[in-house]
């Protein structure tokens, strides 16, 4: 299973870490964060460079669905309740400025990316309040939305929520562009950082800037991100011969799914659920039924799925590491919506590096704070952890690993749709053989 974006672009390979050196600013992970990130630093002067523990693109950039969109779900009533229209504004201006930001990049740097400006939808088959009130909150803090009842969708709906001249694009392709401009190391696995040193296998960098770029954060303590959220599972089948669509679609329903067409290909997501819960498995068989219900003459092309993390309160963690790691930065949390939040992440790290002024800052800082809704959360995600530390103590079935986190010991669940060893707690992931596929944990399970 992979990506009709990894079946398209194949990215340069570049070179390990030669050996000691030292920079001005390092950052940890070479996916698209990363690289925007190292990009703006250079052109502000800093030099920069990129450290990844396998290739480019090779996490979770490639599995994305590549909306470029300020259409987070259900956000913007939510944030204006929660946090008023100065901190709404904000976080609406950041991810409305990423889709700028894209488009300007693309034309000045010629860039053949598929980048494709149009409607993004939220959609509802059972009621229409919450759309509605959220196309209000939109509009109150300047993002031209418009609650309808008309869609493109082959089912009725009992409203939408639109939001014009968003944007698609294929992702590695324009990764692939962009990651000529900066310095990186590929197969260079960051293992320690201490200070303002980055210790890998092949040596270390000294910098006095370290961006943590790399999806889920490697390091515990401080910042405790590992606590503070959890990582979540969703699918994907490409389809051939379902029709054409102009406008990107996500259900706000608990059974919603998301759409998107790539030129002619249809992507059709849906079946999020926790990582490490998914023990009957059949996501990917759901999807199959429902294209095949929606659009008999269809034929799937590709499937994948993707994993984000999610914050307790919706809002991603962008920022200073830590107040005990002034120089430290971190970007992660980024939801569903890892496009714009990417762009709108490396603008940010980039102005606080800089010091330069960012109203864009307060907002997505990882020091805010909790609100109810997080406090919930965050107990929610603490029930998992006590299972899943709890299950440790108890006998595995034998196999060839013992089937503990090596990141914080939680009893990894077997997932049938990907046959993969995934953290409840966490949301590590390893295959069959106990290798490591996602993070947290940096390292393999251990075999018996």
């Amino acid at each position: 299973m992979g990506s009709i974006w990894t079946a398209e672009t194949k990215i340069r390979r570049r070179e390990s870490l030669p050996g000691d050196m030292e920079a001005e600013a390092v950052v940890i992970g070479a996916g698209l964060t990363g690289i925007l990130t190292a990009y703006y630093l250079k052109m502000a002067g800093i030099s920069t460079v990129v450290l990844e523990a396998d290739r480019i693109g090779s996490g979770q950039t490639k599995n994305t669905t590549a909306k470029i969109t300020s259409q987070h779900n259900l956000i913007y009533d939510w944030l204006l309740q929660t946090y008023g229209s100065r901190m709404t504004f904000a976080y609406a201006n950041a991810n409305e400025n990423a889709i700028d930001e894209y488009e300007k990049l693309i034309q000045e740097k010629k860039i053949d990316c598929d980048f494709v400006r149009c409607p993004a939808f939220l959609y509802s088959q059972k009621e229409d309040k919450l759309l509605r009130r959220e196309a209000e909150a939109a509009e109150a803090i300047g993002i031209e939305a418009s609650f309808e009842k008309d869609s493109e969708l082959p089912f009725a709906v009992a409203g939408v929520v639109r939001f014009p001249q968003q944007a698609r694009f294929a992702p590695l392709k324009f990764l692939e562009a962009m990651a000529q401009e900066v310095t990186v190391y590929e197969q260079t696995k960051v293992l320690k950082v201490n200070g303002k040193r980055v210790e890998t296998g092949k040596g270390c960098v000294t910098a006095k800037h370290i961006i943590f770029a790399s999806h889920f954060p490697l390091i515990n303590v401080p910042g405790y991100y590992f606590a503070r959220m959890y990582q979540q599972r969703s699918y994907v089948v490409a389809l051939e011969g379902a029709g054409r669509m102009e406008g990107m679609y996500m259900g706000i329903d608990r059974d919603g799914l998301s759409f998107r067409m790539q030129e002619e290909v249809l992507l059709l997501g849906g079946g999020s659920h926790r990582t490490g819960v998914n023990q009957t498995g059949g996501q990917y068989e759901k999807l199959r039924r429902k294209a095949q219900e929606l659009y008999p003459d269809c034929h799937e092309t590709a499937c994948w799925s993707a994993q984000d993390c999610m914050t307790l309160d919706q809002i991603p963690y962008i920022g200073r590491y830590s107040s005990r790691k002034p120089d430290w930065y971190v970007a992660t949390g980024f939801g569903k919506w890892g496009m714009s939040t990417a762009m709108a992440a490396a603008k940010i790290l980039t102005a606080q590096i800089t010091g330069q002024q960012c109203p864009e800052a307060a907002v997505f800082s990882p020091r805010r704070h909790l609100t109810g809704k997080s406090v919930k959360e965050l107990l929610s995600n603490s029930v998992y952890a006590v299972k899943g530390l709890g299950k440790h103590l108890l006998p595995a079935e034998s196999g060839r690993i013992v089937p503990n986190c090596p990141h914080m010991g939680c009893r990894l669940e077997w997932n049938p749709d990907e046959e993969t060893y995934d953290c409840p707690c966490h949301g590590s992931r390893f295959d069959r053989e106990g290798r490591l596929i996602d993070g947290p944990a940096q390292t393999d399970c251990r075999r018996r």
